[in-house]
């Protein structure tokens, strides 16, 4: 047994990185990852069709506008019938570029006199639609339909970027532009033909369909052993609970996802809980954690919301439990904090004296660590993305993670028993001055472990873009490309999660369950130094065994945790069984962070 291992009392959680020599089974799930990308995305975007095209009449050589010829202006979104009248204003933005552009198209010059009327082109409209398959992307189409005259167009992408080009008569035009942050924007194609006098102008609103993320103090929202949030009493088996987000403890009207601590107790029997949308979406076939009988289970999800506001947790057990969610966080199309991804480094370990006192952390007592300006993390965050680990509690209890300039809130994010190694992951509010605090709610000390995995910032431009769940491994079964045999000892799995036509990922969301456990052990998830191997190529060095851990289990568990894991330069990223006994590992996937 190596040094490592006994520091960590049940070799489960690692002082230091470990040698060993795996061999790597790889996996491909881009296709997958792919097709939920383009599924998730597509939904969004505009159309403004021919008909709704303002057309004015550019300023005589005297200054005086003539007319507008587009019978239905007033009907057009981009520009009332007032501002189409204030052509001379017009010059000094979009048109004045448009105007400038159709001035340096070829043969501008050489339209006949006859073609300064107005009406030799009194057909100039423009179609403009917007669609995307990104995060904070947009692709934009413009048909032109037009007489064979020089045209200027520009393109406003309603953040304060244009672009500029020419066309001639009708002609279709495609352009891509990316947004630094999500939220709504207003975009307008302008095409003016200066021969004729005459610019048309049309567009539409895109919301982009990532969303960026708001930090929340840890809020209790549903709890059924008291009533809040529900009807008092458990969830039967095979029921389930609805949880108002939306207008719920100053969670804005527009939330589209929301991250929660979702605990299970009072267990009588095994099952598992899915977390999804409710109305509107049907409920995935993936599961979010687990559960056996009489202990209770912690794990943070991070869920789209309904159409009506709410969440649905699905007891998926015969029998009846309580079902426990607390808030740490929401995402909105509004400018807010990107996300910044990690490989995962070590902040605190009280076994060793790592960002805080050496020994256990004391009955009913917190300590502050520092997370901002340390270890790549810059100063300014505000929230942070950790997992929390307890070991050798002396007693049951549980640990709740809160900004560092705050009380203890009521809520919790994990919870133990006497000897129990158990981990979660946390968002958690970062206080001004770079801080948070581990609170530890037990009777009895414990040690405890805290890994970064990444941060949420203003200068961090990764939105979240949920998915549909979709499952990308199942060790158990010969499915999802894996070609049988169990997790093995002291060995890794890599999976190629991102597709080479994918740019900015930043990260997934991830669920983690490993079952059919023979003996204790933990989980790393971390992002390979490498690509895949080619397919009948020499396998790939293996990669440095990781430091971190990402969940713990004991002989017989049954243990889910979601991941929010980085892909590396390689869009790979390797799970490695920490433990000397094989496992069995379930992954899903819940969405993905992308700037782009």
């Amino acid at each position: 047994m190596t040094a490592a291992f006994v520091a960590a009392g049940l070799g489960i959680i690692p002082g230091a990185a470990l040698a060993a020599d795996p061999v790597p089974v790889p996996v491909p799930v881009a296709a997958g990852v792919a097709e939920a990308m383009a599924k998730a995305s597509t939904s969004e975007g505009f159309h403004s069709p021919a008909d709704r095209t303002v057309r004015t009449a550019l300023p005589a050589a005297g200054g005086k506008a003539k007319a507008s010829t587009q019978p239905n202006a007033r009907a057009a979104a981009p520009q009332t019938a007032q501002a189409a009248q204030a052509a001379p204003a017009a010059q000094a933005g979009p048109a004045a570029q448009a105007a400038q552009a159709a001035q340096a198209a070829p043969d501008a010059q050489a339209a006949p006199a006859a073609a300064a009327d107005t009406g030799a082109n009194a057909g100039l409209a423009v179609d403009v639609s917007g669609t995307s398959y990104t995060a904070h992307g947009i692709d934009l189409t413009a048909l032109i339909t037009s007489a064979d005259f020089a045209l200027g167009v520009v393109i406003d992408w309603g953040d304060g970027r244009t672009d500029t080009l020419t066309a001639r008569g009708n002609e279709e035009v495609r352009r891509s532009h990316t947004y630094d942050k999500s939220g709504e924007y207003q975009v307008k194609v302008t095409v003016t033909d200066t021969a004729n006098g005459v610019q048309a102008v049309n567009g539409g609103a895109f919301l982009t369909p990532g969303a960026d993320f708001t930090p929340h103090t840890p809020t209790r929202l549903l709890d059924t052993r008291d009533g809040t949030g529900a009807a008092l009493g458990k969830v039967a088996g095979q029921g389930s609970a609805r949880v108002k987000i939306a207008g719920n403890a100053a969670i804005p009207a527009g939330v589209t996802a929301v991250a929660l601590n979702v605990t299970v107790t009072e267990t009588v029997d095994s099952g598992f809980v899915t977390a999804w949308p409710g109305a509107g979406y049907d409920r995935p076939g993936t599961s979010n954690l687990n559960y056996t009988p009489g202990k209770s289970v912690p794990n943070l999800v991070i869920v789209p919301v309904g159409e009506d506001g709410y969440v649905e947790l699905y007891n998926g057990g015969p029998q009846p439990v309580d079902l426990i969610a607390d808030v740490t966080g929401y995402f909105t199309r509004a400018k807010a904090d990107g996300y910044t991804s990690m490989t995962p480094a070590r902040f605190v370990d009280t076994r060793e004296g790592l960002g805080t006192a050496r020994g256990k952390l004391a009955a009913r007592s917190a300590f502050t660590t520092r997370i901002g300006g340390l270890q790549a993390v810059p100063q300014g965050i505000s929230a942070v993305a950790l997992n929390v680990t307890v070991t050798e509690p002396d007693g049951p209890g549980h640990l709740t993670a809160y900004s560092g300039g705050g009380a203890a809130p009521t809520a919790s994010n994990l919870n133990f028993v006497r000897g129990q190694t158990v981990a979660n992951a946390v968002i958690v509010p970062v206080a001004a001055d770079g801080t948070v605090k581990i609170f530890n709610g037990s009777w009895h000390a414990a040690h405890v472990v805290v890994d970064v995995v990444g941060y949420y910032s203003k200068d961090s431009k990764a939105a979240f873009l949920p998915f549909s769940p979709f499952r990308t491994l199942d060790t158990r079964e010969e499915a999802y490309g894996w070609p049988g045999g169990r997790f093995r000892a002291r060995e890794y799995i890599t999976q190629g999660f991102t597709p080479e036509a994918a740019e900015g990922v930043e990260a997934y969301v991830l669920n983690a369950t490993v079952t059919e456990t023979a003996g204790t052990g933990f989980l790393s998830v971390a992002p390979s130094p490498g690509p895949l191997p080619a397919e009948g190529g020499p396998a790939a060095p293996a990669p440095a065994r990781p430091g971190s851990s990402t969940l713990n289990w004991t002989e017989g568990d049954t243990v889910p945790n979601l991941v929010q894991a980085a892909d590396g330069e390689h869009g790979v990223i390797t799970f490695w069984n920490q433990g000397y006994q094989d496992a069995d590992l379930v992954l899903d996937v819940f969405g993905v962070y992308q700037s782009k």
